[in-house]
């Protein structure tokens, strides 16, 4: 990934690191990344719901979420 390589997008274990910890009781399955637009989502259940959380990957905040 390019842009990782140059230092404008953050690697996937600092997002994780930023994002796991405020998705309380809830456990993370996996992600994905965009590339076009820089946002990794990334999937976490919770009493057998979704939740997707959208994360800008040059800033590490989160810009989305869907689920409870």
């Amino acid at each position: 990934m390019e842009g990782r390589k140059q230092g404008r997008i953050l690697p996937l274990r600092e997002i994780e690191r930023r994002v796991t910890g405020k998705i309380r009781g809830a456990q993370y399955l996996g992600f994905d990344f965009d590339a076009g637009t820089a946002i990794y989502t990334l999937k976490f259940l919770r009493d057998g719901a979704v939740i997707w959380v959208d994360v800008d990957g040059r800033t590490g905040e989160i810009v989305g979420r869907t689920g409870k």
